[in-house]
């Protein structure tokens, strides 16, 4: 039997006291770097569309298997692996909260921002709502909430972001109350859900017209702001009142203002918590069996949801052609992850890691270069040959490591250093009280900073 150790430097609240026991900030695990890497490869190809043309019926491949959707949910696997991870190692949530912020909101602000600046109005990636609604998309698209607010993504791509910032507050909430090891019965939970009642879910119920969107992203906004200044007083009791604000308002949202389907949004969280499954495996906190039956089922539920109800309108809200585009690609993702996670052991090819490293900036960005190179080309003879295609593709991609690469080492490492160094003066001037708990079994080694998802739709 493993015995647990008890740690007295963890904190609820705040940060972790000396003595403590910390993993390096730069550590990472080169596995999940490299299914980062191939998240990013499959997202942007998929948008850009070229490669498709180079292959007899290569076109139709998005009909069987969407890459977007392939890329998303093998991030959404990589996140649930690494998010909870994060959180019960830090053991502080004011800590977490500090770092999810320091490391989404820079490189959003970059792309939204230079994106106004550089592209004309006609050749932009900002959405037209953004314009015509400046004050009402700020507000939404502030909270990362916008895709459950009724408020459309400032840019498309941004709608992966709502469902991560959601599964942070059930991770959260989860945590402060102390069932962050129930992950298999929660997936299990959404996947039932997904599978069982699909197509019964009501979608935009409270965001109905203007004004009652106006009124939802106001009321959003108040909570969020209330639950982080509980959360940043790092006092245990006002920190659980934050946590169960933020699980509250995203369970309230996902159950009545969904944009997507039932079944996509179930099996988003089903897929998220699956991960966390995974995590939990093989560190020893669940046995194997159990483990093994909850993703088995995930994955199932996953492939059945696509064929029971990807069909008709829901393949306008989940933007794929059909159910075998959802359902392959979801297929896909849990293998590639699942090979991924056998292979951990092994030495990953570099550039495939040093790729997932910059994949966030690679996701937020890959759109505005793609509107940048249609700008560029406008009135130019139109591209037909496969060799303009590949010289097209190579410079498209060439540019697009470039840009991504500067924007990690100029904006999202030194945003991240700030956040650190910010949370350290916090932590100085407004300690929290030390609450001991006991250290969680096989949580030894290295934890990954946690990664934004991908998105694979416009």
């Amino acid at each position: 039997m493993k015995l647990i150790e008890r740690v007295p430097g963890r904190r609820l609240g705040g940060r972790a006291t000396e003595g403590a026991p910390t993993a390096p900030a730069s550590s990472r695990l080169g596995w999940l770097d490299a299914l980062r890497g191939i998240a990013a490869l499959s997202v942007a190809v998929y948008h850009l569309a070229l490669p498709f043309y180079w292959v007899p019926h290569g076109t139709k491949v998005p009909y069987y298997l969407d890459p977007g959707i392939f890329g998303v949910m093998l991030f959404f696997l990589v996140s649930g692996y690494i998010i909870p991870a994060s959180l019960e190692r830090r053991g502080d949530v004011r800590g977490f909260w500090a770092g999810r912020f320091f490391r989404i909101f820079p490189v959003v602000i970059l792309t939204v921002v230079g994106s106004v600046l550089i592209l004309p109005r006609q050749h932009s990636v900002v959405q037209g709502f953004a314009f015509d609604h400046p004050l009402l998309s700020f507000a939404a698209n502030g909270t990362m909430l916008q895709d459950m607010l009724g408020v459309p993504n400032v840019v498309g791509v941004m709608w992966t972001l709502t469902y991560e910032m959601i599964f942070y507050y059930f991770v959260t909430a989860l945590f402060v109350m102390g069932w962050h090891k129930k992950s298999a019965p929660i997936a299990i939970g959404f996947a039932a859900f997904a599978l069982v009642l699909g197509s019964w879910l009501a979608l935009g119920t409270i965001s109905t017209d203007l004004a009652s969107t106006r009124h939802l992203v106001a009321a959003a906004g108040i909570v969020v702001l209330m639950a982080m200044a509980c959360i940043f007083t790092a006092r245990p009791d006002l920190v659980r009142w934050g946590g169960l604000l933020l699980g509250g308002l995203g369970l309230t949202l996902v159950l009545l203002n969904s944009r997507s389907s039932a079944f996509e949004t179930m099996m988003i969280f089903a897929t998220m918590f699956a991960g966390t499954v995974l995590y939990r495996l093989e560190h020893g906190q669940i046995e194997r069996v159990p483990a093994i039956l909850c993703c088995t089922f995930v994955a199932v539920s996953g492939f059945a949801v696509g064929y029971l109800y990807n069909r008709g309108p829901a393949l306008w809200r989940t933007w794929s052609g059909s159910w075998m585009a959802f359902s392959y690609a979801y297929a896909a993702a849990w293998a590639v992850f699942v090979i991924g996670m056998l292979l951990r052991k092994r030495r990953f090819p570099r550039w495939l890691s040093w790729l997932g490293s910059i994949s966030y900036s690679v996701y937020l960005l890959h759109n505005p270069l793609i509107h940048g190179m249609d700008w560029l080309l406008q009135g130019h003879a139109p591209i037909v040959g496969w060799k303009d295609r590949g010289i097209q593709f190579v410079a498209f991609t060439a540019a697009l490591l470039v840009v991504s690469y500067l924007s990690y080492r100029l904006v999202e490492i030194p945003f991240q250093n700030l956040g650190r160094k910010v949370m350290k003066a916090v932590n100085r001037r407004f300690p929290a009280p030390v609450t001991p708990q006991p250290a969680i079994v096989g949580q030894a080694g290295p934890v990954p900073e946690p990664e934004p998802v991908l998105s694979g739709r416009d």
